[in-house]
């Protein structure tokens, strides 16, 4: 797991699907850690326009760029339908963090070639000084 935690924060560009206008909420947590790490950072609800000022698009399909990792902070049966996203795009690396996951999604991933990581969370790996 730590070969692909290293490969994955490797990668410049992240999706976030779960920000939320709630600062307390995980997803928006996120979020920020990674900007505030030199992310670029494209944030995913379908019921938010914007987040900080900045345009939070309803989908993945609405990306201007595709992502090198989308991160997921939703409820399992969300995690199943953008895992079928990811496949469709060509996503090849998702980071489901800990309660995003279910064994569906996980099948759907492994069988679509997505490298995944479950159980481990963006916010410790990234935190400052580590």
């Amino acid at each position: 797991m730590r070969k692909y935690i290293e490969e994955f924060l490797e990668q410049k560009t992240w999706a976030v699907v779960g920000v939320s206008k709630d600062p307390a909420k995980f997803g928006t947590k996120v979020y920020h850690r990674l900007k505030q790490s030199g992310y670029t950072v494209y944030p995913i609800n379908p019921k938010l326009s914007e987040i900080d000022g900045e345009p939070c698009f309803p989908s993945l399909n609405a990306l201007p760029v595709l992502p090198d990792v989308v991160s997921l902070i939703v409820p399992p049966h969300i995690s199943e339908q953008i895992v079928d996203q990811c496949a469709q795009l060509g996503i090849k690396r998702i980071w489901m963090q800990p309660g995003a996951e279910s064994d569906e999604a996980l099948s759907k991933g492994r069988e679509n070639h997505i490298k995944l990581i479950t159980h481990e969370c963006v916010l410790v790996e990234t935190r400052p000084g580590r």
